[in-house]
């Protein structure tokens, strides 16, 4: 299928009237912008982050590296919010250096963060996405796809 022209920013794809949804890593980047668009769309968005996000988004501050927490801070917005209809897992960590010189703990940081907490979330939703019939959107970077190095 060939798309002639891009959806204008403004038109959303699907109603998201109230539709609970949560955002991971949404303080800031990449899940900030995801959130913000969410709320626009009608969604009812809370954040899975560190940091407090801007504005006056909804949030629960986690540290995806530690799996208990992460899965009980998604277990209590699903049930504050009746539910779950999407998790959108944007949180990420990077550290660039050849893998020799990155110091370990550091290296399992971004490993738990990266993947144990997007893993540590989306099984703490799945009982309310399937109840729901809801959404997984996971985001990666490039370098999933291609080799750098010291990335």
């Amino acid at each position: 299928m060939t798309i002639d022209a891009p959806v204008p920013a403004t038109t959303a794809v699907e109603p998201l009237h109230g539709l609970p949804i949560i955002v991971t890593g949404g303080a800031s980047g990449l899940g900030a912008a995801v959130a913000g668009r969410l709320l626009v769309d009608g969604a009812t968005v809370t954040v899975l982050d560190r940091q407090q996000p801007p504005g006056d988004i909804a949030a629960v501050g986690v540290d995806l590296a530690d799996r208990r927490a992460t899965e009980e801070a998604v277990r209590q917005v699903a049930r504050q919010d009746g539910g779950l209809w999407a998790v959108v897992t944007c949180a990420g960590v990077d550290v660039p250096g050849r893998l020799e010189d990155v110091d370990p703990e550091v290296w399992e940081r971004v490993v738990a963060v990266n993947l144990l907490g997007t893993a540590a979330v989306v099984r703490a939703a799945l009982p309310w996405l399937r109840e729901s019939h809801g959404r997984i959107v996971t985001v990666a970077s490039t370098l999933g796809h291609r080799a750098v190095s010291d990335a």
